[in-house]
C-alpha cells in the first residue's frame, strides 16, 4: 500500500523533500499558498521559483487546499517559517486527522514561548509524542532537489513511527537514520542557524580558516551545553543533526544563514541585508529566542549571545569579536 504524505510548504525545502518522497515511492500532495505556483507545478512538473530546470517527479500534485492536501494522508509534513508555524498550524488542523503523524522540517525557536517546533505542534493540535516526528541533519534543498546523496535524522518518541517514517523517506540518494532524541534533533538544528550567521559574519569581515573552524567547534559546544540542560541526549550533536548540519550549513554557499551573516559582516545594515535576501534566513529571528531559551535554562552561550549583538543590537562586527575573544580564559570541556 502507498503511503501517503501532505506537504505544507511549497518552498525550496518543502519541494525538495516532496522530490525523495515521491522518488521513494511515496503519493506527495504539496500544499502552496499562492495559486499561481501551484498551478505551475500542476501544468509543467517544476517549481521555477525555487528550483528552475529541476523536473520534479510525477507522484506529486500541488495544491492550495488544505483540506484536499491533507486527505487521506498517513504523514503531514509541516515546513512553513518556524516563526509562522503556529498561526498557519492553527487553520490546518481542523484539515488533519486525528491518527496523522505530524512531521517537522521547521528549524528554529518560537519568538516569546522560547518553545520547539515539536511543542508548537502539540499546543496546536494536542497530538501526543507518539504522533510528532522532526527531520533534521544536513539538509541543502538545493543538493538534495539535485538527488545528491545526502543522510538525515527521523526522529520520533515512539521508535516503530521514526522506522515507519525512515521506510517510507528513503530513496536511492537519501539515507534516513532513526533516532528517540526528537529535543536533541530539533535544537541542534535551530541553534546551527545562529552559529551558521557568526561564521557568514567573519567570512564577510575577511577573517580566515582559524576563525571559522573556532566558531564552528565553539558553537557545538555552547549548542551541547544547552541540549544537556534541556534533556537531550549530549551524542546527538556529534551525528547528522548536530555536527552534519552545522557543517553544511556553515560551510556552504547555499546556505541562507551563511550568506545573510556575509552580508552583514561586510559591512550592509540589517535592513538591506533582509532586503537582499529572498528566502527565510532562520537564525535572524531565532537567534532571539534561542537566547531566550538559554536564560531560561541557566545557559551560557557566548556567540549567540555576539550574534544578538551585530544582527538586533547593532554592535559593530569588528568590536563584538573583539569582546568575544577578550571573554576570560578557561579550560576546554566537552
Amino acid at each position: 500500500m502507498t503511503t501517503r504524505f501532505a506537504v505544507f510548504g511549497a518552498g525550496s525545502w518543502g519541494t525538495a523533500f516532496a522530490v525523495v518522497l515521491a522518488d521513494a515511492g511515496c503519493e506527495v500532495s504539496l500544499w502552496g499558498r499562492r495559486s499561481e505556483l501551484v498551478d505551475v507545478i500542476n501544468t509543467t512538473g517544476t517549481n521555477p521559483e525555487y528550483f528552475p530546470g529541476v523536473e520534479l517527479p510525477t507522484g506529486i500534485t500541488a495544491t492550495t487546499d488544505p483540506a484536499k492536501a491533507a486527505s487521506g494522508a498517513d504523514f503531514v509534513v509541516l515546513v512553513p517559517p518556524s516563526q509562522t508555524l503556529r498561526a498557519n498550524l492553527s487553520t490546518w488542523a481542523p484539515a488533519i486527522a486525528p491518527t496523522t503523524v505530524l512531521v517537522s522540517l521547521m528549524k528554529g525557536v518560537e519568538l516569546g514561548t522560547a518553545k520547539l517546533m515539536s511543542e508548537v505542534i502539540a499546543d496546536v493540535t494536542e497530538a501526543g509524542p507518539e504522533r510528532i516526528a522532526v527531520v533534521s541533519g544536513p539538509n541543502l534543498a538545493g543538493e538534495i532537489v539535485r538527488r545528491q546523496p545526502a543522510a538525515s535524522v527521523v526522529a520520533c518518541k515512539d521508535e516503530s513511527v521514526a522506522m515507519r517514517l525512515q521506510a517510507a523517506c528513503h530513496s536511492s540518494f537519501f539515507r534516513p537514520y532513526t533516532s528517540s532524541d526528537v529535543i536533541g534533533c530539533e535544537l541542534g538544528g535551530a541553534v546551527k542557524n545562529v552559529i551558521a550567521l557568526a561564521v557568514g559574519i567573519a567570512d564577510g569581515m575577511g577573517l580566515g580558516d582559524n576563525t571559522k573552524a573556532t566558531l564552528i567547534t565553539r558553537g557545538l559546544a555552547e549548542t551541547t551545553r544547552l541540549g544537556e540542560a534541556m534533556g537531550a541526549d549530549p551524542r546527538t550533536f556529534a551525528g547528522l543533526a548536530g555536527m552534519g548540519d552545522l557543517f553544511a550549513t556553515c560551510s556552504s554557499p547555499l546556505s541562507r544563514n551563511n550568506t545573510f551573516g556575509a552580508n552583514l559582516g561586510r559591512g550592509m545594515t540589517l535592513q538591506e541585508t533582509i532586503a537582499a535576501t529572498k528566502q527565510t534566513a532562520e537564525g535572524v529571528k531565532s537567534c532571539l529566542s534561542v537566547l531566550d531559551l538559554a536564560h531560561r535554562h541557566g545557559v551560557d552561550m557566548p556567540i549567540t549571545n555576539t550574534v544578538v549583538d551585530i544582527v538586533h543590537g547593532g554592535k559593530p562586527p569588528q568590536a563584538a569579536v573583539k569582546e568575544l575573544m577578550s571573554r576570560s580564559a578557561k579550560p576546554e570541556r566537552h
